[in-house]
């Protein structure tokens, strides 16, 4: 059953460019980029989560990542 978010292709897309944009703009490593993006990452999790919901949050983060890798 394929997954249904609840957010547009497109939107997504757009913010996911918007992203690369600035790495690109930056001249970013890909460790650099790694390090900011998880960076991030953990400051959303910490700030805009309850921490009830972090450990599941970031088992299924985790978890789509490993898969998305080819």
């Amino acid at each position: 059953m394929p997954i249904v978010s609840k957010y547009s292709n497109e939107r997504v897309e757009k913010i996911i460019q918007e992203l690369l944009n600035v790495l690109v703009e930056e001249k970013v490593t890909p460790d650099l980029a790694l390090m900011c993006l998880g960076n991030t990452i953990t400051d959303i999790l910490n700030n805009e989560v309850p921490k009830a919901q972090r450990e599941t949050i970031v088992n299924n983060f985790t978890n789509a990542l490993k898969q998305s890798i080819k």
